[in-house]
């Protein structure tokens, strides 16, 4: 995990001050450390009988869609208010700076179908939680998630089910 965390940025007061941005872009651009992190997210998921990967917008779409590819699953994209086309199911959820909004198709997930939800980051929880909600909204099941990076300190871990499993690569 070395070769990860050295290939992820931080970029200070980004984007507003007292922020510090973890940048993922040369861990993207690295092609052996972006093939074995994609891996590596799949670890836990292998032999699960995973139906569909859904990622959240815009970074989890990266991870998401690679990840669906590795475990021969379909890659459903969860994305921001206005950007899919009707029928859509959505849920609102709070940020630690406002209010946010998922959605995904209507008929995106069929139900009972054995899902993960993937992002890059997992700072309030807030965005992962939602994810959770909406893909449970169609009938699916969510099996758990995975994300790239955990930012301990913000707790959003706490946020999550207990009883779900939540694959992190790295803490900061």
């Amino acid at each position: 995990m070395q070769a990860f965390h050295d290939l992820v940025r931080d970029v200070p007061d980004f984007p507003r001050p007292g922020i510090m941005f973890k940048d993922i872009t040369p861990l993207l651009a690295d092609a052996a450390a972006f093939g074995a992190c994609i891996d590596a997210l799949c670890e836990p998921w292998r032999g699960q009988g995973i139906g569909a990967v859904c990622g959240i917008e815009s970074r989890g779409f990266i991870f998401g869609a690679a990840m669906a590819r590795a475990l021969d699953a379909g890659f459903v994209p969860l994305r921001k208010a206005g950007k899919l086309p009707p029928p859509v199911v959505g849920v609102d959820y709070g940020l630690e700076y406002g209010m946010d909004r998922l959605e995904i198709g209507s008929s995106a997930l069929a139900p009972g179908e054995r899902v993960i939800v993937v992002d890059d980051v997992l700072a309030t929880g807030g965005t992962l939680e939602a994810a959770r909600r909406l893909v449970e909204r169609l009938g699916a099941e969510v099996l758990g998630a995975s994300v790239v990076i955990e930012l301990p300190g913000l707790n959003g871990r706490g946020k999550w089910p207990a009883a779900l499993p939540l694959h992190t690569l790295l803490a900061y």
